[in-house]
């Protein structure tokens, strides 16, 4: 996929190395919706009815290029939004050479003929504005004049009555391609990507993040004045220290120190990245009370989540084998779906879709499908649907 869904963490520094513990061996969910508005708990839970979850809940983060079949197995499994990286320096890689959209609007008309709302996250410096895609775009009038410019287009784009809506009107076949039944423009905008670690941003700087806030959440309001803003997808526990990396927790409380930032964002999002589920909870309450004693009603959003199937706890910490990929996912919705009215919880987004071999040692192996064009699913996927009270296949 063009604007890469970067992947590297912890110990091996691989994007979605972002995780760290463990939990044992689980029982398979054999799923059992119940009547009007509970769904069977997970069999690796106390038999006890989860709430159901709000419309919009089940999120998915893929790794690699989406299709229309890919989106028909999200729907049919009960996935209704998708979140995706925007990637400045693929879409504008020169100073003069304008904005190529052509890969997000294929990306946005897939996911729009589904029914799929977007999420997309922007980041990603280019080579002409700073020496790194890590550098925030703050650093002067023309970095920060190049991004707001560039958040302005995108929501002129694909924001209500944008211009991708304009070319492709519902109900009307463009290039041969099957049409749009509605239009699903763009609300919510996530800015940057984990920028408490340094795959991502470099320095780690939450003075740094608040200012890269105060010049986005303005640029993307002057278009869309009822978009939501949404922080930066936080990577729970990075074990680099200093410049390198930075608890969620204390760098969301840094970023409160900010004066006035709180009207710069609409939600906080957290990528809790673990070895187990009691590690996932200790993560998402670690950051929730600090928007508690900084007395912001604020929405959380789990932009990303996941563990692996594949059993190298010793080398990478948040693969936990098959069944234990079913363990954990059982384990982390049960949690986020009994608090989610105590946490104001909107959205939580598994990572990822399809397993990616030859990427981050992690990624190839946290989908709920296994890797190539043919729909595999694997057990997770099974446990998954239980829970969305979705199907197993369109």
């Amino acid at each position: 996929m063009r604007p890469t869904a970067v992947l590297q963490a912890d110990r091996t520094v691989t994007f979605l190395d972002s995780m760290r513990r463990r939990i044992p061996v689980a029982l398979l969910l054999i799923v059992c919706l119940a009547a009007a508005a509970f769904v069977t708990a997970p069999t690796g839970a106390s038999a006890r009815p989860l709430p159901r979850a709000p419309k919009g809940f089940f999120g998915i983060g893929p790794q690699s290029t989406l299709t229309d079949k890919d989106a028909e197995y999200m729907v049919a499994g009960g996935i209704e939004s998708v979140r995706w990286p925007v990637s400045w320096a693929g879409i504008q890689p020169t100073r003069t050479g304008g904005y190529d959209w052509a890969s997000l609007d294929e990306t946005v008309a897939v996911a729009s003929r589904n029914g799929l709302q977007l999420l997309p996250f922007l980041l990603g410096t280019p080579r002409w504005v700073a020496g790194k895609e890590t550098t925030l775009p703050i650093n002067n009038a023309t970095a920060r004049s190049a991004w707001t410019k560039f958040l302005e287009a995108a929501v002129k784009r694909y924001g209500p009555g944008g211009e991708f809506w304009k070319a492709n009107p519902p109900g009307v076949s463009v290039n041969y391609q099957p049409a749009i039944p509605k239009a699903m423009p763009i609300r919510s905008w996530q800015v940057w990507n984990e920028a408490n670690f340094f795959y991502f941003a470099y320095p780690v700087s939450p003075q740094r993040y608040g200012q890269l806030l105060k010049i986005s959440s303005p640029a993307i309001k002057r278009i869309d004045p009822g978009a939501k803003v949404i922080l930066t997808g936080l990577f729970g526990a990075p074990t680099a220290g200093a410049s390198r990396g930075m608890p969620a927790a204390q760098f969301l409380e840094g970023l409160y120190r900010i004066p006035g930032i709180k009207s710069d964002f609409d939600g906080v999002a957290l990528h809790p990245y673990a070895v187990d589920t009691e590690t996932l909870e200790e993560l998402v309450e670690e950051l929730h009370e600090v928007t508690v004693e900084n007395h912001d009603r604020v929405p959380l959003y789990i932009t990303e989540m996941g563990w692996g199937s594949q059993n190298d706890f010793h080398i990478v910490a948040f693969e936990q084998g098959v069944r234990g990929q079913v363990e954990e996912l059982e384990g982390a919705y049960a949690y986020l779906l009994e608090n989610r009215n105590r946490l104001d919880l909107k959205q939580v987004y598994w990572f990822s879709w399809k397993d990616v071999p030859g990427s981050c040692s992690f990624c190839d192996s946290v989908g709920l499908f296994h890797a190539g064009p043919r729909f595999r699913p694997k057990l997770s996927w099974r446990a998954f649907v239980g829970l969305t009270g979705g199907s197993l296949r369109p």
